[in-house]
């Protein structure tokens, strides 16, 4: 009798969930989405995401969901904190089996298909990571948010607010920008504004990123825009110095960011094979191969 029936793979960070649901060999036959699931916002929560996600997805198969009959692949932001791991693992509800890494990690698979290469995921968070010949991962970045994430979507929005805040007050000229940021919010004066930073977390503030790139052409986006850029080209030399490697962006920021990094690196990068939810979904299968299957 087999162990299980059907592989899922979990991309999870602090903007959304993305299910891929694959066939016992791990075929992909769709995919669904639900609310966050980094673990930086809570376990309960990320656990309550990935299981909406996973019935969606049977639904859209048409399939009866049965956790006792899926392999979890997870690439989730957060997991490079052990405490929250722990938590997450203990937490799992009775699947037949779960590997769970880094969502750089399942990034940097559907990326290069499993082969050598680097990878820089940017979204809510940023990190990079690289994968050489003999299997070895090596991370950069990742440090998370507020002193780390460069060139995230939570650090373009941690840097834009400062516009909005100094155009309440007369240290810049309000203009479409600071009203742009500002109406996203909905904050009208400085009381407001000041109310929803207190409340503010990393999804809130990443979501402040589709508002910048829409005022790429403004001369405080433009200066953001060039730091990013410099900064995923770090990224990449720091795991890549002798740029030997293929390079990739991955996550919802990877193309909109692709041209303001400097051309010495810009011309090695190429377009990801697949995205995390698909190396996820490698990870679930190479643990259901670990498992037997029978």
């Amino acid at each position: 009798m087999q162990k299980y029936s059907w592989l899922i793979g979990v991309d999870g960070g602090g903007s959304g969930t993305r299910v891929a649901l694959g066939d016992f060999n791990g075929a992909e036959l769709t995919r669904a989405s639900a609310g966050p699931s980094g673990l930086g916002l809570g376990i309960a929560r990320a656990w309550q995401s990935i299981e909406d996600g996973a019935r969606a997805a049977f639904t859209q198969a048409g399939l009866a969901f049965d956790w006792s009959r899926c392999v979890l692949g997870c690439g989730l932001a957060g997991v490079n904190n052990p405490d929250w791991l722990a938590a997450f693992l203990a937490a799992a509800p009775p699947v037949a089996g779960l590997a769970v890494e880094s969502d750089v990690y399942t990034s940097l698979l559907g990326a290069h298909g499993g082969e050598p290469g680097v990878v820089v995921a940017l979204g809510t968070g940023s990190i990079a990571a690289a994968l050489d010949a003999h299997g070895v991962c090596r991370i950069a970045g990742g440090f998370g948010f507020p002193s780390g994430d460069e060139a995230s979507g939570a650090w373009f929005g941690l840097r834009a607010i400062v516009w909005a805040q100094q155009s309440l007050d007369g240290r810049v000229t309000p203009d479409a920008l600071s009203r742009a940021l500002l109406a996203h919010i909905g904050a009208a004066d400085r009381e407001s504004l000041i109310v929803w930073q207190c409340a503010a977390n990393q999804t809130a503030y990443a979501s402040l990123a589709p508002v910048v790139l829409a005022h790429r052409d403004h001369p405080f986006v433009a200066k953001l825009l060039a730091e990013a850029g410099e900064a995923v080209a770090c990224l990449i030399s720091a795991l890549d110095p002798e740029a030997a490697l293929p390079a990739a962006l991955a996550g919802g920021l990877g193309q909109p960011l692709r041209d303001w990094v400097p051309q010495v690196v810009r011309e090695r990068l190429r377009a990801p094979f697949a995205d995390s939810a698909s190396g996820a979904l490698m990870l679930a299968r190479r643990e259901g191969e670990r498992l037997g299957g029978v």
